[in-house]
């Protein structure tokens, strides 16, 4: 039998990435009702972070 060292995370270590993704959402939607031109573009990369995270994980988790 293995002995397993078990991982105690704080609240913080959990939410940390949730709420970094949060914020950049709502800073891309903020963007998007605000302006056009940059604003647009800046909205787009914002509100692309969630998706690419997403997919990044999808990858990552891939079963061998």
């Amino acid at each position: 039998m293995t002995s397993r060292k078990s991982m105690h995370r704080t609240l913080r270590q959990i939410f940390v990435a949730p709420l970094l993704v949060a914020i950049v959402s709502t800073l891309g939607l903020v963007c998007a009702l605000v302006g056009d031109g940059w604003w647009d573009a800046l909205s787009w990369v914002t509100l692309a972070v969630p998706v690419v995270l997403y997919s990044l994980f999808i990858w990552w988790r891939k079963p061998n």
